[in-house]
């Protein structure tokens, strides 16, 4: 298996309200007729909204309905751009779970949490490098 990520789907209780959320951000979906399921076009990955029972049922999982043990990340070029990112998701409709700041790490960070309870942590780490293609290029240990 080639060390890569190809898609993430996120279960959502509305798909046409989910839609709309991401459309608020700016992010345009493939196929705007379709109304099953929505996909985004992010870098090199795609995204997908799919009904939340109808991806447990496909993912062989029981829904618990709380926090799945993942956060999506969106990392940015510079701490201004985290601000402006999270201003942003905030006039969106997100619920702001923490609110941008200084990281123990030494990078700077906030988080946003979509309609349906995914959370997104937008980060400046400094020692990493976004391409102009939005790739990240991550710093390599030694």
């Amino acid at each position: 298996m080639e060390q890569r990520l190809s898609l993430v789907t996120l279960g959502v209780a509305d798909i046409a309200s989910a839609r709309e959320f991401y459309r608020a951000l700016g992010w345009a979906d493939v196929d705007p007729a379709a109304d099953d399921v929505v996909f985004f076009q992010a870098g090199g990955i795609g995204i997908a909204l799919w009904g939340r029972a109808d991806l447990a049922a496909d993912s062989a999982v029981t829904d618990g309905g709380g926090w799945g043990g993942v956060t999506l990340a969106y990392n940015t070029r510079s701490p201004q751009e985290v601000d402006a990112v999270i201003e942003e998701a905030r006039s969106a409709g997100a619920r702001i779970g923490r609110e941008p700041g200084p990281t123990f790490w030494g990078g700077y960070s906030g988080v946003f949490i979509d309609p349906d309870g995914h959370p997104w942590e937008v980060a400046h780490n400094p020692g990493w490098t976004i391409n102009a293609d939005g790739s990240v290029s991550l710093s390599s240990a030694g």
